[in-house]
């Protein structure tokens, strides 16, 4: 950010003959950063001239470290450069204020993409990647919210070294999510937590309450280890130190960007009671149940505990188990 500070110089460059659509557009864009304009003089070529700055107007941007662009460029630049796209795509549909509330999940989206990059996997048996394999031809302007709906054409080499025929095909654009389950080896205890959702409201399912274990949004440039002891506190009230890598996997790879970072998060139950939590600016009611590892298990039997990234976490557990408890 930028403050004025006597003793401080910043140096930058005087745009000339803005026309008002151009104004227009750049008061967007930095609105939607939080940021306003304001009248201040700055000398150019020698000379004291009147000119206009943003500054930023809201007040949890706090001073930090002096700015360096080279620095900026390593660790924010590619999501900012990505975000100000989203922006600006939305210009249409949103007002600045509205798109400065969902630019933290725009910068969220294109974290997960170097994400993506940061933690590939080994291809011991399946087909490595080679440049041209898949070819992107085209990309038509699809829904643009909170989440993202894009469509567009590709081909690709096949398993028999031929290419296919163009296809179309739709993506839903999601975000990078953190996972955790706690888990108290020396009682054997879980903690669950149980929301409404609307993937089961909108299935007709007349039973939208679920189980599920603690998960939130990756926020940009944060650690997914960082954003599951966050959730932890928000939803149940748990401090969690060290966590145990369980899996990273796709939620839904056939037509979803959504990615799943799983942790077990040790920590002691016994004095746990049964909370009501969740952040009310996110509109979250969410109950905490602490139950016996057995007890879980036979609600995943049953078919009670039917979402996907909890009984695949339980199932995890399970294997790990007798080791846990015996380091108890």
């Amino acid at each position: 950010m930028i403050e004025q500070a006597p003793g401080f110089v910043a140096h930058g460059i005087l745009l000339d003959g803005v026309t008002e659509d151009e104004e227009e557009r750049l008061r967007y864009y930095e609105g939607a950063f939080s940021y306003h304009l304001s009248e201040i003089t700055v000398i150019s070529d020698g000379k004291a001239v009147a000119a206009l700055c943003f500054y930023p107007m809201s007040s949890d941007q706090v001073r930090g470290a002096d700015w360096m662009l080279d620095d900026w460029v390593r660790g924010w630049g590619e999501m900012a450069v990505g975000a100000a796209r989203d922006v600006m795509a939305r210009r249409a549909r949103y007002d600045a204020e509205t798109a400065a509330n969902l630019r933290p999940f725009f910068m969220a989206r294109h974290w997960s993409r170097m994400l993506a990059r940061q933690g590939v996997g080994p291809s011991t048996q399946r087909h490595t990647t080679r440049d041209g394999d898949v070819t992107l031809h085209h990309r038509a302007e699809g829904y643009k919210g909170f989440f993202e709906l894009a469509e567009f054409q590709f081909d690709h080499r096949r398993f028999d070294g031929t290419r296919s025929p163009r296809i179309t095909r739709e993506a839903f654009l999601a975000f990078d999510a953190a996972l955790v389950l706690p888990y108290d080896p020396a009682s054997d205890q879980v903690l669950l937590i149980e929301q409404l959702r609307f993937g089961p409201l909108w299935r007709d399912d007349p039973q939208p309450w679920v189980f599920e274990p603690i998960a939130g949004l990756v926020d940009a440039g944060e650690d997914p280890e960082d954003t599951a002891r966050r959730e932890a506190m928000e939803e149940s009230g748990l401090r969690l130190g060290a966590l145990e890598p369980m899996v990273q996997v796709y939620a839904s790879p056939g037509y979803s960007t959504e990615f799943f970072h799983c942790f077990l998060g040790v920590v002691d139950l016994s004095e746990f009671c049964a909370s009501r939590n969740g952040l009310a600016s996110e509109h979250e009611d969410i109950r905490s149940h602490v139950m016996p590892f057995d007890q879980a298990m036979a609600l995943v039997q049953s078919g009670e505990i039917n979402t996907g990234p909890l009984i695949m976490m339980l199932y995890w557990l399970a294997a790990e188990r007798s080791r846990l408890r015996a380091s108890a």
